[in-house]
């Protein structure tokens, strides 16, 4: 704690307020997601179909909103998307636990969804500008306060659902409120390079072209893809291991295994920050870090699965060694981001970056559980293991590949690079 706090005060004023900021984002978020479901089938008596068209629309209207997000933060500033993405946290959160008709529930469900993908690509472009030469530094330090809103938050959801859902919701509302006002007071404005006071900016269209264009940009966003398929088994594969192998106690381990991953991040981030950058450049600590996350899987596919111990040693082993590939791989992978927009549309870009990756996670999870199924039928469960491995390696192929091709350039010519 003494080295965090050691490095969150090295960090100018406006970027601590962003990881403070972050940091009650999730905790908030954590608080209330993870028992939404239950309360919307339980409490409400949804059929599972509303319930899963509820959830449904949340998730897409954030990530397929990214893009939006981004492209409002690079044309009218970063404080406004933030502050109107805790404006519309705080009335979706509140209405979630006062309203009990379908309707009612997907306007707020959409409005929660869409804040996300308004503040997101705003908060990292916001943090890349604070930090200057110092982003891999900063965005790692800025993981820390993101995965302990994610470990804190379902904690302090559950002490507070004992009471009632309502008192849960109306919390999150409280804190998404706070941080309105917190940043209307404190927040100063600022604008991308491509928004400087007094510059006509680019027609919206012009800005998605410049983003597509981008071709380096655009390759390393579908490299990366993989990543961001492996880092979400934790939600799928991983659980339904659990399940399959430890039967009703499958369940409790799920919830551990999320424990371990957020407290591997928060505890490891900045030494496996700090040891990466000294060791290796950013595309090899990028390449070996996705080697990692491919490689988390493997203690499984040499695991029986109706073996007690060794599954539940091998579920641990895989989500230390995701969460630990994940934490060496974001803070270079936010700052690649930047480099290779030559610090243009930067939140735009990030945008782009969030929406890709949001419908890679579908594509992959639509596959994984496919061949989930396919590998239970036919009992060869080690062939989805392998599948992940293949994708993290595969993925860190990939990355190695381009960080080659423009390995030789200079930050401010990448996006002459061709590939």
């Amino acid at each position: 704690m003494k080295s965090l706090w050691q490095q969150t005060r090295s960090f100018p004023p406006t970027a601590r307020l962003l990881m403070a900021n972050q940091f009650a984002i999730n905790l908030a978020f954590y608080m209330l997601m993870p028992y939404l479901a239950t309360h919307l089938a339980g409490s409400i008596g949804l059929a599972a179909w509303a319930v899963g068209l509820v959830l449904g629309v949340r998730n897409f209207s954030q990530q397929g909103m990214f893009l939006i997000g981004g492209t409002l933060a690079d044309r009218f500033g970063y404080k406004t998307p933030i502050m109107a993405g805790c404006l519309l946290r705080t009335v979706g959160f509140g209405l979630l636990g006062w309203v009990d008709n379908l309707p009612a529930l997907i306007a707020a469900s959409a409005a929660t969804g869409f804040a996300g993908a308004l503040f997101n690509p705003a908060v990292r472009a916001y943090l890349a500008a604070e930090a200057g030469e110092r982003r891999v530094d900063a965005f790692a330090t800025f993981n820390v306060y993101y995965q302990a809103g994610m470990l804190l938050g379902p904690l302090v959801g559950l002490a507070l659902l004992a009471a009632d859902f309502r008192l849960v919701c109306t919390a999150a509302a409280a804190i998404f409120a706070v941080l309105t006002l917190m940043q209307a007071r404190s927040l100063p404005a600022r604008r991308g390079e491509a928004t400087v006071a007094g510059a006509t900016p680019d027609s919206v269209l012009t800005q998605w072209r410049t983003v597509v264009a981008n071709r380096p940009f655009l390759l390393f966003s579908l490299a990366m893809i993989g990543s961001y398929v492996l880092t979400f088994q934790v939600y799928l594969a991983l659980p339904l291991a659990a399940a399959d192998g430890l039967g009703e106690g499958g369940t409790a381990v799920t919830s551990g295994l999320f424990v371990v991953s957020a407290a591997v991040a928060v505890v490891g981030q900045l030494r496996l920050s700090a040891w990466a950058k000294r060791r290796w450049s950013p595309g090899e600590a990028l390449t070996r870090g996705l080697a990692a996350m491919g490689c988390a899987f493997l203690p499984l596919t040499f695991t029986p699965s109706d073996a007690l111990m060794p599954v539940l040693a091998a579920l641990v082993t895989a989500v230390v060694l995701l969460a630990a590939g994940s934490a060496v791989v974001y803070p270079f992978e936010m700052d690649t981001v930047v480099t290779l927009s030559g610090n243009r549309l930067v939140a735009t870009h990030y945008g782009f970056y969030n929406t890709v990756s949001g419908l890679g996670i579908t594509l992959g999870n639509l596959g994984t559980g496919a061949l989930w199924d396919f590998a239970k039928r036919h009992d060869v469960l080690w062939l989805v293991w392998c599948a992940l491995t293949a994708t993290g390696l595969a993925c860190a192929g990939s990355v190695a590949v381009l960080t080659r091709r423009r390995g030789e350039c200079a930050p401010g010519d990448l996006e002459q690079v061709t590939v």
